[in-house]
């Protein structure tokens, strides 16, 4: 790798946000690797770059010496190819994608459109693509990025004690991790909830309710409507204590999300031994390993309750699944491994704009 590595990431690197976080562990792992890394945090709204993201990201890329390589998360590259292209000849521009801009759910086609063009002139100006999974891969790939021009560096998972349950006179724990916003389906998980009133359980939903605050207030209020404000407890965004101790009381892991480009929480799941619950939306299915999970159609309450009513009915078969998680767990690489495969794509993809 180059004296220095430049990488760009949408606001704060402090956010709880499974790209945040993975660049921030990326980073993390990368400097003890004694890679000199130089962080941009860029001020402004993104995906949707408002005026100020485009400034912070117009001068940002000025200031970065010729020659460097850079790395841009996709969020703050995707709609703004135009400030992209002038530095393609100078720079090793690099993009990172957690998941195409256009797949996000709920955008209206205008914006839609808009994304899809702009991602796709961002994408083709760097000179290398790194995506969190197999799936996004090929996602980037219809966006005519091709395939000797992209890496997969997934997340790592940080091993973790098997969890314990919420304790033998306790009614079983589901915990959801994510935060609230439409493509994450809190809405389509209490609607399910909501269809179980008769069976013992206690659910979680843990996540940030700032990034769409009238979608949280929906979940919210779904849960008044349905009487369940005893059984369903929305936390807000938690820290790393007490989420470690909300994944060690759970019974069972719950993510309805209508897509994922990788699905970080899940593996944390699995590292607990957690029989998990999700879809078929996006890299899912490539994430969690058969055995160990459940996957329904996105968006599909009924569906998903009914997988719910027979985790929550069925001991022998959650245990077979915790066991099936705990065996795929030990297979996933740590951070420092995951930082390792990093490092070689990017020494790959900046070799490959040398020659």
């Amino acid at each position: 790798m180059s004296s220095q590595l430049h990488v760009f990431v949408p606001g704060s690197l402090s956010r709880r946000t499974g790209g945040t976080i993975y660049d921030a562990r990326m980073i993390s792992a990368l400097r003890d690797r004694g890679e000199n890394v130089v962080v941009h945090e860029l001020d402004g709204t993104f995906p949707a770059a408002d005026a100020t993201a485009r400034r912070a990201l117009a001068a940002s890329l000025e200031a970065v010496p010729d020659g460097a390589v850079t790395i841009l998360d996709g969020l703050a590259l995707g709609d703004s190819p135009e400030l992209v292209e002038p530095h393609r000849e100078r720079l090793c521009l690099l993009a990172l994608v957690h998941h195409p801009l256009a797949d996000e759910h709920g955008l209206d086609a205008g914006l839609q459109r808009r994304f899809l063009e702009h991602e796709r002139r961002a994408l083709a100006a760097c000179h290398g693509v790194i995506v969190t999974s197999a799936f996004t891969g090929r996602r980037v790939a219809q966006l005519g990025v091709p395939a000797a021009r992209v890496r997969v560096a997934e997340p790592g998972t940080d091993p973790a004690a098997p969890a314990t349950g919420p304790g033998p006179d306790a009614p079983p724990e589901l915990l959801c991790v994510a935060s609230l916003t439409p493509r994450k389906g809190q809405d389509v998980l209490v609607g399910a909830l909501a269809r179980l009133q008769d069976l013992p359980w206690h659910a979680s939903l843990v996540g940030a309710t700032d990034a769409d605050p009238a979608f949280a207030r929906r979940v919210q209020q779904q849960v008044a409507e349905a009487g369940l404000e005893q059984r369903i407890h929305l936390t807000g965004a938690c820290d790393g204590t007490v989420l470690a101790n909300l994944y060690r009381h759970a019974t069972l892991f719950v993510l309805p999300s209508r897509y994922e480009g990788y699905g970080m929480v899940l593996t944390e799941a699995l590292a607990c031994g957690l029989p998990v619950i999700s879809t078929t939306g996006g890299a899912i299915p490539d994430t969690v390993p058969d055995g160990a999970a459940r996957l329904v159609p996105p968006g599909d309450a009924d569906t998903l309750a009914e997988a719910l009513d027979h985790w929550l009915r069925d001991p022998r078969a959650r245990a077979e699944a915790a066991a099936a998680a705990g065996t795929h767990a030990a297979s996933l690489p740590d951070w420092p491994q995951a930082a390792m495969l990093l490092a070689e794509a990017i020494n790959e993809l900046a070799l490959q704009d040398t020659n």
